[in-house]
């Protein structure tokens, strides 16, 4: 993923300069999608995986992502 971000940078330090041609304009949407598409899923995983507890130590996870780690009680 490193090298994605690095690649993208790169890319867009290129269009503010000089510019880009059509194939990099393209390289650079496909890494951004690519890019945003890794992220999400990371922010997913770690989402299913998180219980929210106030502090008199309830569990207040919002239900709707009880329902998605499926562990609705």
């Amino acid at each position: 993923m490193r090298t994605m971000l690095k690649r993208i940078n790169e890319l867009s330090k290129l269009e503010k300069n000089q510019g880009l041609s059509e194939m990099e304009k393209a390289e650079q949407a496909g890494l951004r999608r690519e890019y945003l598409h890794q992220f999400r899923g990371t922010i997913n995983s770690v989402l299913l995986n998180v219980t929210i507890v106030d502090p008199n130590g309830d569990d207040v996870t919002p239900e709707k992502l009880k329902r998605e780690q499926g562990r609705l009680d």
